[in-house]
């Protein structure tokens, strides 16, 4: 979910019979064997096909991960995982001590960048996974996963995480039968979403809300803004080939400005996490745009969006059509369309764990197998790590298929060709910095250009 997380490649659809009947094999190897040859440090590390590990993150939702582990058991009946869902916020305060201790999780998430559960801080508690990988997939395995998804959840030379597969922001979701209600088209620019905001205000129906409370949500909508003046600056900010007083940083900082000034952003926005609030209100009706990546694609099945609406505390869910669409053209640039991703999350054996082989095989079966890539593919959560790996879309219930499955096909086919990384470059300094300019912008305590310096500052110190 930044998943909650965060957010990639995209392939033909459909599996041969041949090829499933393969995934036997591959999905019996995976994480089998000794624990030596699972990469394990240790010679007593558990059974490699039996026992119970627990799975600590902040994401995927309930629905998934139990999807997920009732997948898993299809193939390993007597390894029994136990999922524990904690916030995005307390993730760190809780994983730190966790694994600092003898009776932390066996399994834990871990994400690129320098959010919540980062690989570069938590990878080093982990297991190296590429033994295990190599078992399961063979000598050229990198060539089977997706790359971001294998350079991004190194800690060092180590493999410290297996992606189960990324997102891609870049993307509003909107409610389309709200739209629908009150003869309205999608905002294709910012005229347009004055007017659309307008109506719907009039109506009582808020227009769009995010949890601006929260930075990597922030930094999701000023990349999309700083992709609309410019493609690429972004990007090369972070990679200090452009300083972040460019004038494309600016006028995204004076966009960004612009959506709280002209009520485009809903009120009390910078008192508002992402998760639960903005996600609740979208779910519930109360607004009709959100914005949101790739992973709230989940939220298009008819299962994944009755359990959200429930979620978000409405007693009588009726299922809604969703749909994502490009940011609005806020700069009138025509540069629309940009989507940025990483691995979502990645799942960490950790070293201390007294069940080992169970955990990796865990691990590496989710991440690598074609079932448990399958699985991950018809969730819409994320877009499966594996690259041969593609929705069943026979076996997807969507809301309203006819309208849906060709808008996520588009989302899932757009994100495959990009390589804009998402968070995965952004490193904690300049990420707290990051989340600094959006708000005092935002509030008008700092102007886009005072912003921007001081962003510049925090990026010259960081080596």
């Amino acid at each position: 979910m930044l998943g909650s997380s965060r957010i990639w490649k995209r392939r033909p659809l459909g599996f041969a019979a041949a090829l499933m009947s393969g995934a036997l094999v591959l999905a019996g190897c995976a994480g089998g064997g000794t624990p030596a040859q699972n990469g394990a440090q240790g010679a007593d590390q558990g059974s490699a096909d039996s026992g119970e590990i627990t799975w600590w993150g902040w994401t995927p939702d309930a629905a998934p991960a139990n999807a997920y582990i009732k997948a898993f058991n299809k193939v390993y009946p007597n390894i029994k995982v136990t999922f524990k869902k904690l916030t995005i916020d307390g993730y760190d305060a809780a994983i730190r001590p966790a694994l600092a201790s003898s009776v932390g999780p066996d399994v834990f998430d871990v994400a690129p960048g320098a959010a919540n559960g980062s690989v570069d801080i938590y990878g080093v508690n982990a297991l190296d996974l590429k033994p295990a990988v190599e078992k399961a997939l063979g000598a050229d395995w990198e060539s089977k996963l997706a790359p971001i998804g294998v350079s991004s959840l190194k800690n060092g030379d180590k493999l410290a995480a297996l992606s189960v597969g990324s997102v891609f922001s870049g993307t509003v979701w909107i409610n389309k039968d709200l739209f629908d209600k009150y003869n309205l088209q999608p905002p294709a620019n910012y005229d347009e979403w004055k007017k659309v905001c307008a109506t719907f205000k009039a109506n009582g129906v808020g227009c769009f809300v995010q949890g601006a409370a929260q930075t990597a949500f922030n930094e999701d909508t000023l990349q999309a803004i700083s992709n609309n003046v410019q493609p690429g600056v972004w990007e090369k900010a972070l990679k200090k080939e452009v300083p972040w007083t460019d004038p494309t940083i600016v006028k995204a900082l004076t966009l960004w400005k612009g959506l709280f000034d002209d009520g485009i952003m809903q009120e009390g926005a910078l008192g508002t996490q992402q998760y639960p609030d903005a996600n609740n209100g979208f779910m519930s009706g109360k607004y009709a745009m959100v914005m949101m990546g790739s992973w709230y694609m989940q939220y298009s099945t008819v299962e994944g969006m009755t359990a959200a609406i429930s979620g978000a505390g409405v007693a009588d869910p009726k299922p809604f059509t969703q749909l994502p669409i490009p940011f609005p053209d806020i700069a009138g640039t025509g540069n629309v369309g940009s989507l940025y991703g990483d691995a979502d999350f990645g799942l960490a054996v950790n070293q201390k764990s007294k069940n080992i082989a169970a955990a990796t095989t865990f691990a590496t079966w989710l991440g690598t197998s074609t079932e448990g890539q399958q699985a991950v593919a018809d969730i819409l959560n994320d877009i499966p790590a594996l690259v041969s790996a593609q929705p069943n879309w026979d076996a997807v219930k969507l809301v309203n298929p006819e309208v849906q499955k060709p808008a996520l096909e588009k989302l899932i086919s757009d994100a495959g060709k990009s390589d804009e990384p998402r968070l995965a470059t952004v490193v904690a300094d300049l990420q707290t910095a990051i989340g600094v300019a959006s708000t005092t912008v935002a509030a008008g305590e700092a102007t886009p250009e005072e912003a921007a310096a001081t962003l510049q500052d925090t990026a010259s110190k960081i080596k």
